[in-house]
């Protein structure tokens, strides 16, 4: 009598997604001598620090997080950041961007958000710390330019990235490869979609920020998006704020980061609501990128995410 096969292992969707992260985690680690995870307290980083967590455990996480601090974060996600690196046990490395406009290296524009004066200062606190790998939780569903991402992101010298100097990535192998002064990108949650960040957070319990879900807050109306009302924004002429239930599907500077009419208070709400969506988070939600067509991919080109 013939020996019956045994049962077939199947890893279910988000299983395959956390086991792709796991491996690039430890991929990085074994493999760079100072790699560091970009941390702001969303949805994205908080996933990439869960992954990451499991990837190690029970060891404590082998490299700092760093967060780039516009200084005009919302105050609810500070706390929560500085919550999950003493719950975590974490090294937090704070690059800030006011450092920066005081020292003289960024000049503030009042009209516009400090979302792309981060190049800047994200750039300094990877040369000071001598960081060559560098986690960010970017994903190729956000964005055109970021759909062209490799796993592995060649950054020159100057922190600039090339799409014609990306290296293939074939049979998920990675080539992290680079002289001193040159360091890599890497984003584990590159094939994820918001939808699965949303499935994963709920499967798996990740704490996250309380305005990912719905609320009552001021809010106003300006270029077809809702921004919240708070001290760094300055209400213009003719807008009038008023209460709203709203939730984020991002979080960023206060300034450009809109929100959306939602009564999702659960993940598991969130997640109805973002499998019936058509458009991405950044494109419904983040000023800083609708400055022209090809805005996200010239920010990357000067050293941004």
């Amino acid at each position: 009598m013939a020996t019956p096969a045994p049962p077939a292992y199947e890893l279910s969707h988000l299983g395959a997604l956390e086991a792709e992260a796991v491996h690039v985690f430890r991929e990085v680690a074994a493999t760079f001598e100072r790699p560091v995870l970009l941390f702001s307290g969303g949805k994205d980083s908080m996933v990439m620090l869960h992954v990451a967590a499991k990837a190690f455990w029970p060891a404590p996480l082998p490299f700092p997080v760093m967060h780039v601090d516009t200084g005009h974060n919302f105050d609810e996600v500070i706390r929560f950041r500085d919550e999950t690196v003493a719950r975590y046990g974490l090294r937090l490395v704070v690059a800030s961007v006011q450092d920066d406009i005081d020292a003289g290296r960024s000049v503030e524009d009042p009209k516009a958000g400090r979302n792309r004066l981060q190049t800047a200062t994200l750039l300094r606190g990877i040369r000071e710390n001598g960081f060559d790998a560098v986690f960010g939780g970017a994903r190729r569903d956000e964005e055109k330019a970021r759909a062209k991402e490799r796993v592995f992101s060649f950054r020159d010298e100057f922190g600039q990235w090339d799409p014609r100097r990306q290296r293939p990535e074939l049979w998920n192998l990675y080539n992290g490869r680079h002289r001193k002064g040159e360091h890599i990108r890497v984003f584990p949650l590159s094939n994820w979609t918001e939808l699965d960040i949303w499935q994963y957070v709920e499967a798996e319990d990740v704490t996250l920020p309380s305005l990912y879900y719905a609320h009552q807050r001021p809010v106003v109306q300006r270029d077809g998006m809702l921004l919240a009302e708070t001290r760094f924004l300055t209400v213009a002429e003719g807008e009038v704020p008023y209460p709203a239930t709203v939730r984020f599907r991002t979080i960023g500077d206060a300034t450009c980061t809109g929100c959306v009419e939602s009564t999702a208070s659960t993940p598991a709400e969130v997640v109805a609501e973002v499998a019936a969506t058509r458009v991405t988070e950044r494109g419904a939600t983040r000023a800083d990128d609708r400055i022209s067509e090809a805005g996200m991919e010239d920010r990357k080109k000067e050293g941004y995410f």
